[in-house]
């Protein structure tokens, strides 16, 4: 059922009522929001000539000649993604559905933001000079990266992305932490939930908060940082934080490496899935201790799901069982009585999909198609 408009309906009500709530003729929109035909017919007309809305002749009949049905177009524009991890990197142009029409592999971000974002803006350019897409169709820009933002302010590394992104492609940047894109990617794939805790495993530990449906930040962007949260377990061991005892000093992905033969995460995911005793070993151990953390958060925010991603998707089974184990023992009964573990839906791609919703969400939204 369409969501009831509660103020004057504009023209980027309408575009929300075509594009999330599915009302597809002319007479519902109406009766939604109870617009004149008239007032109707402009806020429709003005969503067509702006291409993000298409028109077709082949609406449910109700006797006579069928209504034209509205259909959010889109094909009507693009958004540039990036998700920047501490080891790799991925970049794509998306449509204004969020699916990739073109998807390239990117180096990890560098040591500061003013050397890594230039050097992303040339691969954005080159993406789209091979994909044959017309620089004009972008209307936006998303980025995750790999360290705590100031998400209000758009600053990385105190580097601001909006004016260099305006600049080269004259649309506005949004600009996230890696893990809640992956957070927003893996709440796109579990329709129907509206609290989901994602936590990724890979050179470090973080975790991305849905509660009620959307991504919590927090106050100035710090929200998930759980890989910093003291265990009993982790001793008096350094981390790179500044602190000791922190679950990221014993369980991520550079302290496993650290007691492993493995070369890289890739290696230790490798001899994982091949059923190297020690390995498994390692990995269960490490989700016990990332799962004393998780268990927490679970008694905290009563997530739907808790999903587990990053460099060890696809050899996570003793990571995951680790986890498990402690979450079900440690958090509440009632917390624990239909949630769900499990590993990540999207794998490499949450974060690209996250990136398209953010910047989706935004430039779609009702204010912004109202003051564009």
């Amino acid at each position: 059922m369409p969501r009831p408009v509660t103020r004057p309906c504009t023209t980027g009500d309408v575009l929300r009522l075509i594009r999330e709530d599915r009302v597809a003729t002319r007479a519902e929109l109406g009766r939604v929001t109870g617009l004149s035909r008239p007032a109707v017919a402009t806020r429709v007309a003005d969503l067509i000539g702006r291409g993000l809305v298409v028109e077709r002749a082949d609406g449910p009949s109700t006797g006579g000649r069928p209504p034209a049905r509205l259909e959010f177009n889109a094909a009507g524009g693009a958004v540039l993604v990036a998700n920047l991890g501490q080891s790799r990197g991925q970049l794509a142009v998306c449509d204004l559905a969020g699916r990739v029409l073109a998807q390239a592999d990117a180096p990890p971000a560098g040591p500061t933001a003013g050397e890594t974002l230039p050097r992303l803006l040339d691969q954005w350019t080159d993406l789209l000079a091979g994909s044959g897409l017309d620089p004009a169709a972008i209307r936006g820009v998303g980025l995750g990266v790999p360290d705590a933002v100031e998400h209000v302010a758009g600053r990385w590394d105190r580097v601001e992305v909006g004016p260099p992104v305006l600049a080269r492609f004259g649309v506005p940047a949004h600009l996230d932490n890696e893990v809640n894109t992956a957070a927003l990617g893996e709440h796109q794939a579990h329709p129907g939930v509206r609290d989901l805790l994602f936590v990724k495993v890979s050179t470090g530990i973080g975790a991305g908060v849905i509660a009620g449906g959307a991504i919590q930040r927090g106050a100035l962007g710090a929200a998930g940082e759980i890989g910093h949260v003291p265990v009993p377990s982790a001793g008096d061991a350094p981390c790179r934080c500044g602190n000791t005892g922190c679950v990221e000093a014993v369980a991520g992905g550079t302290a496993l490496l650290a007691r492993s033969s493995a070369a890289d995460l890739p290696a230790l995911a490798a001899m994982a899935r091949a059923g190297d005793p020690a390995t498994v070993a390692l990995l269960r151990e490490a989700g016990r201790r990332i799962g004393e953390v998780v268990a927490t958060a679970v008694n905290l925010l009563n997530p739907a799901v808790v999903v587990l991603g990053g460099d060890l998707v696809g050899a996570d089974e003793p990571l995951i069982a680790g986890l498990r184990e402690v979450v079900y023992q440690r958090s509440t009964v009632l917390a624990t009585r239909s949630l769900r573990i499990e590993p990540s839906r999207l794998g490499e791609t949450a974060g690209l999909t996250g990136c398209a919703a953010m910047v989706l969400s935004n430039i779609l939204s009702p204010t912004a198609i109202d003051t564009s």
